[in-house]
């Protein structure tokens, strides 16, 4: 499996890689992973670093890529020293790692897209360049309906939708931080704050609002920023009330989501599915989130959680004041938001992402070719399956 985003900077594909890369160990294959990253890092045993990325802007954020003659050197090595039955990429389109590797593949291809803006100059500009080198894709895999329509729209493919896994038992067994649950109610914020298209002005902007008769609210932030920014940003009203813990661990991000009383995702676009809306679920906190398409795929419509208006200070202030003033309002969202998260469990996940490989083996033209009989799936007793 190949990663284009550093493991070194948090991000719901590289979550999706490792989760995913976990399942499947679980369930019993062989998985390696190269990815952007440096030697002596903290990785998992599976992870194989590619060197140092580098931040390209796209999309709203600033992208950690890996290109140029290392990341070259570093993929055809290690494709030359392992014999993958498959070779599954990540956003093959972006220009990093997954792209490299597509162009030296000599196997089956799995494909998963998660990018989910269909009005991209970028993805128009280069469809033609990349054409011939997407055509060896064997199968694609798509997190989301937005990231489908992407495929069918701007590269001229489709894809079988299969969305991002979360850990449920490791979420759902999290505990408080110290002090925590706070009286008056705490909010919890969990991403990159200092991005725009992650909507923290306008969370600050509704808080400002409730502060006025909430004395006690309080904001919890986790995530990569600038603390010192956010509290000048929040104001001499929200200032006190603001707690920053930067950047955490997936240990310290739980303890944060059993410690809020809703979480809120207030972004303004460029989402394909919404990662952390569901890890809150599986951890029993209710959300609060942007009215954007893929967020009320992941919320069911509204039925497990509450969507507000996108980039409505005014409607988000509602929301959050009628949430937590509502107690059992709140524990029957908690529920429903577990029995959908349970949906996306991992193992769950990886059974399906494995039938997909199974079909991209089966349909390897080398394979038919050579009149080697179809891939038969690991469990009915062979486990020689080992996807890249």
């Amino acid at each position: 499996m190949v990663c284009p985003y550093s493991l070194a900077t948090p991000g719901g594909v590289q979550a999706h890689v490792l989760g995913l890369a976990k399942g499947l160990r679980g369930l019993g294959h062989q998985v390696e992973v190269l990815a952007p990253a440096t030697t002596g890092s903290s990785l998992p045993e599976f992870v194989t670093p590619a060197g140092r990325a580098v931040g390209v802007p796209y999309n709203g954020s600033v992208a950690p890529l890996a290109f140029g003659p290392v990341a070259v050197n570093r993929a055809r090595r290690w494709l030359r020293d392992h014999d993958f039955d498959v070779l599954h990429l990540h956003e093959p389109d972006s220009p990093s790692l997954s792209l490299i590797a597509l162009a030296l593949a000599d196997r089956p291809v799995v494909a998963t897209f998660h990018f989910a803006t269909v009005r991209s100059w970028a993805l128009a500009a280069a469809h033609g360049l990349l054409q011939p080198t997407m055509e060896k894709i064997t199968a694609r895999i798509a997190v989301s309906p937005l990231a489908r329509r992407v495929q069918v729209e701007c590269l001229g493919g489709d894809a079988v939708e299969i969305p991002n896994g979360v850990d449920v038992s490791y979420f759902a067994r999290a505990q408080p931080l110290p002090g925590y649950p706070r009286a008056g109610g705490t909010v919890g914020f969990v991403g990159r704050f200092g991005e725009p298209r992650k909507g923290m002005p306008v969370l600050l902007a509704a808080l400002r609002r409730l502060a006025r008769t909430r004395p006690d609210l309080r904001l919890l932030v986790v995530g990569h920023g600038d603390g010192t920014a956010l509290r000048r940003a929040a104001g001499p009203a929200l200032a006190s009330r603001l707690r920053v813990l930067g950047a955490v661990g997936d240990e310290g991000k739980a303890a944060v989501l059993a410690s809020v009383d809703v979480l809120c995702v207030p972004a303004i676009g460029g989402e394909s599915f919404g990662i952390v809306l569901s890890e809150a679920m599986a951890a029993g906190t209710p959300v609060v989130a942007s009215d954007l398409d893929a967020f009320r795929l992941v919320l069911d419509g509204g039925r497990a959680g509450v969507l507000v208006s996108t980039g409505s200070p005014a409607a988000l202030s509602a929301a959050l004041d009628d949430l937590l003033g509502d107690p059992e309002r709140r524990v029957a969202l908690a529920a429903a938001g577990r029995r959908r998260a349970a949906t996306w469990d991992w193992p769950v996940v990886a059974r399906r992402v494995v039938q997909v490989y199974e079909t991209a083996v089966a349909a390897d033209p080398r394979r038919l070719a050579a009149g080697v009989a179809p891939f038969v799936a690991a469990g009915a007793g062979s486990r020689r399956y080992r996807p890249g």
